[in-house]
């Protein structure tokens, strides 16, 4: 009985298709160089012995080389590479034999090259057009079964709808079937991407659903560009709003760049949730990445509060851009554990270490700079949550003033390139004792610029980060999961917003630019955090997000101000002067500031009465004379 070997036969004939091509070329190069098989100065004989030589090396390099091993439907780019080896070696492999035997007498020695020419062609050029009639094929039976696409509509006519049209058309595998794109505006409408018709704008969005539904094509999704999401939240906000209506979900397309990266790869063209970030209306920043890679690469980096939110997130991005070694120093055991962990598990060749300590212990601190000798000090530690900071006010001030300046001196002593400390929105005529402390720290980092030869003391500022620990977000995912409802303090509060990875970032892109030599001793550098977000647009954001209707399903409810919390925010006083930088996302905020042998008396008696155990009520009235523009609320 004859046992079938479906595999093997198919291997044998693209054997036997290669050698024929390889009889084929050398024939035809012969007839383009001589222009005749019938020319009197060379022997038959020898063309018909050559042509065999040629034949059989080519049998002899394409078996030896794996050619056959890839299958031709799947052809590509690296099994072109492999023709190309496999021919270019039988030529010089035919040359050789060749003049070793004949001198290659019987045939012109340009023959050798025009086949190589032919044969590549060839062979690469039959696999191709296999798998090119195969896709047209499958895709044709695809469209016509339906293939459980799932149709969808795209908003936004730009280059990542043309990318993610063209993702779907070249894979009869895809996903999705688009249906139509909806216009950002009408200057498109009636136009098409790729045949997909721009069917209308936004506003026409139910009537554009009812036409596609009398065509029986109903979308089921509607997907968004990542770029049109982050720049319109308030359009999106109104889909969100709108789509459940309609009977439609609403996602998002990844990045441009990750579209590019492997536009044939079917993960690239997965749609993904509309996350929070999407809403913000915050366009993306251009990142210097050269400038920062420089400023990591190779150096030794110390992050105070490394087991924080922000703190984490340093550590991870940093580990990222190949230093040379990462000294973690955190107070909190397990915070300081989990993420020790995630670098061992990510970045098992890197030199970390972890250590316990606390900001506040001053011989401690010094202990761990003569030991860990680091290059750049990014200084994350702090208390940051104002009603605990109101309700701890000694222990706050000890923590961001005094546990700040400890870091800074041993910065200082040893010499480091630079230290940067993370500082807040909040710091801006501060009306909370953690926003006045963030401000005095902010003030003693200033004064120690401007008389540093050596090293830069740069103080970052910025808003609130999404998902921060014991920020608004986490607070109203636990309220969600409880069924509601989500609490407010005020309907009009509001706040700036960015995504931790984004803080991060730009605090990097900040800290490679402020290392330039140039005039920006002494000046604060603030992130460009956008316009400010309602939290109670945020809630209801929130609400849509997990499929629930805000009022209905979910209530908000509102619980007034918290001792020492502001309706809004501010990023710049008003006698600081804003001065735009060369980083994108960077600006600068000069303003006055205090000579540094002051503040360094200053904070020495503070630092002790705060350590002898003084009241709060007297801590935070001492505050508030150095601070000047703390009004305490």
């Amino acid at each position: 009985m004859k046992i079938p070997l479906p595999r093997l036969e198919r291997r044998s004939s693209a054997f036997v298709h290669d050698v024929t091509m390889a009889a084929l070329s050398f024939a035809l190069a012969l007839y383009l160089r001589l222009g005749s098989f019938d020319y009197p100065s060379i022997d038959p004989i020898d063309m018909i012995y050559s042509g065999l030589l040629f034949t059989a090396t080519c049998a002899v390099v394409f078996m030896a080389s794996g050619l056959y091993r890839s299958i031709w439907a799947f052809a590509s780019i690296r099994d072109l590479k492999e023709i190309l080896k496999a021919t270019t070696l039988a030529v010089v492999i035919y040359i050789i034999v060749g003049f070793v035997f004949t001198r290659l007498t019987g045939v012109p020695r340009t023959v050798p090259f025009i086949a190589w020419f032919i044969l590549l062609a060839g062979l690469g050029g039959s696999r191709m057009a296999f798998r090119v009639l195969r896709e047209r094929r499958l895709s044709a039976l695809w469209e016509r079964s339906g293939g459980g696409r799932v149709k969808v509509l795209v908003v936004g006519a730009g280059d990542e709808t043309d990318l993610f049209i063209r993702a779907i058309a070249n894979n009869p595998h895809a996903p999705f079937k688009v249906v139509g794109v909806i216009g950002e505006n009408g200057k498109r409408v009636g136009r098409s991407i790729h045949g997909i018709e721009v069917l209308g704008t936004i506003d026409d969005l139910q009537d554009i659903i009812s036409k596609l539904r009398e065509r029986d094509i109903t979308p089921s999704k509607l997907i968004l560009p990542r770029s049109f999401a982050r720049l319109n939240g308030r359009i999106v906000d109104q889909l969100l709003e709108q789509a459940p209506v309609l009977g439609l979900s609403l996602s998002r397309l990844p990045a441009l760049t990750e579209l590019r990266d492997d536009l044939s790869d079917i993960s690239s063209v997965k749609d993904q949730p509309i996350a929070l970030e999407d809403l913000l209306g915050r366009p993306e920043i251009v990142l210097n990445r050269e400038e920062i890679s420089k400023l990591i690469s190779g150096r030794r980096i110390l992050i105070t509060g490394a087991g924080g939110s922000i703190g984490s997130e340093l550590v991870r991005q940093i580990a990222a851009l190949y230093p040379q070694h990462i000294t973690l120093l955190e107070l909190s055991e397990f915070n300081l554990y989990k993420i020790e962990m995630e670098m061992t598990e990510k970045f098992p060749d890197l030199s970390v270490r972890a250590v316990i300590a606390d900001v506040r212990d001053a011989s401690r601190l010094t202990q761990v700079f003569r030991e860990e000798k680091p290059d750049i000090v990014f200084h994350a530690a702090a208390i940051k949550h104002v009603p605990l900071a109101e309700q701890n006010t000694r222990e706050a001030i000890l923590t961001n003033v005094i546990g700040t300046r400890f870091v800074a001196d041993c910065a200082a002593k040893s010499g480091v390139i630079a230290m940067v400390q993370i500082s807040t929105d909040k710091a801006v005529n501060p009306c909370n004792v953690m926003g006045a402390t963030k401000r005095l720290a902010e003030m003693y980092c200033q004064a120690l610029d401007m008389n540093s030869q050596q090293t830069r003391f740069m103080t970052v500022r910025f808003g609130n980060v999404l998902g921060s620990t014991g920020s608004v977000v986490p607070r109203f995912q636990e309220q969600l999961s409880g069924g509601g409802p989500i609490t407010v303090t005020h309907p009009d509060i509001t706040r700036y917003f960015m995504t931790i990875r984004e803080a991060v970032e730009l605090v990097l892109q900040a800290s490679a630019f402020g290392v330039r030599p140039g005039d920006v001793r002494g000046k604060i550098l603030v992130l460009d955090m956008g316009n400010p977000v309602k939290i109670t647009d945020l809630a209801r954001q929130m609400i849509r997000l997990a499929g629930l209707r805000p009022g209905e399903d979910i209530k908000i409810a509102y619980t007034g101000l918290r001792p020492g919390e502001k309706l809004y925010e501010e990023l710049f006083s008003s006698d600081e002067e804003i001065m735009q930088s060369a980083a994108d996302g960077v600006q600068l905020a000069k303003s006055k500031v205090v000579e540094l042998a002051h503040l360094q008396h200053e904070l020495g008696n503070f630092a002790i009465q705060l350590q002898s155990g003084m009241a709060d009520v007297n801590a935070t009235a001492r505050l508030a004379e150095l601070v000047p523009e703390f009004t305490h609320a």
